[in-house]
């Protein structure tokens, strides 16, 4: 624990965190709406932006808040029209983000180091107004998603329900997209770019081994981050390992460990089951 003495630590510590409850507060509405992979595409994107502000003295991450935005809501207004299209959609801005980021780094004065930072992570290069940034827009987008969870999610559930019940569909799938270009963006200097989306997915489908509501799937995702963040970010003090690979892969094991008890737990159940022994159920979850 002498390490988090240090004020860089302290940084990495706290940035994590941060991201650790707000990239499944996210990743709940992604999930729910079988868009599990765009992370992926819109941080390719996001790498565009990156190279962007490194050809241009810019702030890297501003300017990939900006370009990653512009993605995303672009695969959401393909993604409308048609399954097939907003596949196509973001493939294409899978591909065509990443070379273009590359491209763009390549031009620039930026080593493999600085562009590595960004595939990676790289938590304990982040400077003071880079954490700044990470926790003025992670606390927006937690408060966002929280404060308007009945209405995301009967819009991930079934938009033509919520288009009936009045509410403001298109609006409100733009916001979902904004917030995935958010938390991309402020995600990229702890994770990287190329793990953030296991960030946003893996404690969602933790939760769901143990979870029956909407309501509880999602405090548990966002416990189940906020501890696979701390415990990477000390995992990887401790070892040595990059910080964004420790965090995905304590998600991970996570995950196994819960799917495993389940599955035990299930097993459980039936063999009581036939036997004839009682099994006493958790209390329903109501959704909301």
């Amino acid at each position: 624990m002498e390490l988090f003495q240090y004020p860089y630590m302290q940084r990495a510590l706290i940035g994590a965190l941060v991201i650790g409850l707000a990239a499944p507060a996210l990743g709940i509405y992604l999930v729910q709406r079988r868009l599990a992979l765009i992370g992926d595409g819109v941080g390719h994107v996001a790498l565009t932006g990156v190279g962007a502000g490194l050809l241009l003295n810019r702030s890297p991450v501003l300017v990939a808040v900006i370009v990653a935005t512009l993605g995303a809501i672009t695969i959401e207004l393909v993604r409308a029209r048609g399954r097939t299209s907003g596949d196509l959609a973001l493939a294409l801005l899978f591909y065509g983000g990443i070379a273009g980021g590359v491209t763009l780094v390549g031009l620039s004065d930026a080593t493999s180091a600085n562009l590595n930072a960004y595939l990676f992570g790289s938590l304990i290069t982040i400077s003071p107004a880079d954490l700044t940034t990470i926790v003025v827009l992670g606390a927006a987008l937690l408060v966002t998603m929280l404060a308007l969870r009945p209405a995301l999610f009967a819009v991930c559930h079934d938009e033509e329900y919520a288009r009936v019940a009045g509410l403001p569909v298109r609006a409100l799938n733009m916001l979902l997209a904004v917030g995935t270009a958010v938390t991309v963006t402020i995600a990229m200097r702890a994770v990287g770019v190329l793990l953030i989306s296991a960030l946003m997915v893996v404690p969602v489908a933790t939760a769901q081994q143990v979870t029956r509501g909407f309501r509880s799937t999602m405090t548990a995702a966002m416990a189940l981050g906020l501890f696979a963040a701390g415990s990477g970010v000390w995992v990887a003090a401790n070892a040595d390992t990059a910080p964004g690979a420790s965090v995905v892969l304590l998600a991970i094991a996570s995950f196994l460990v819960v799917a495993a008890v389940s599955a035990g737990w299930r097993a459980v159940r039936r063999r009581r089951a036939t036997t004839g022994t009682a099994v006493v159920e958790p209390p329903e979850v109501v959704l909301s």
